[in-house]
């Protein structure tokens, strides 16, 4: 029954952060929403966060590199979002 309460939390998250990125999606032209669509992590960025996952997987992480690793994957979630209501977007416009 956890696994079912836990899929449900997401799920619920995962609506709020799309409705919440709803009205800053419409805002994007085409070139914009293009450009969000097609945007990438940086190498350093993807390094830090593989760090911190592989540090995770190990039950290793410190106080301060689990807050860390938290805000990259809450903000990893918020693009990807965004990205896919771009990609959406651009779809859209061009049809």
């Amino acid at each position: 029954m956890a696994v079912v309460s836990c899929y449900g939390d997401l799920m619920h998250e995962a609506a709020l952060l799309d409705e919440l990125l709803d009205p800053l999606a419409r805002c994007l032209d085409l070139e914009s929403a293009q450009r969000v669509a097609e945007s990438k992590i940086s190498p350093a960025v993807q390094q830090k966060a593989d760090a911190l996952a592989q540090r995770a997987n190990e039950g290793m992480l410190t106080a301060a590199e689990h807050s860390e690793y938290e805000a990259l994957i809450n903000a990893a979630d918020l693009i990807a979002v965004l990205k896919v209501k771009a990609r959406r977007l651009t779809s859209k416009r061009r049809s």
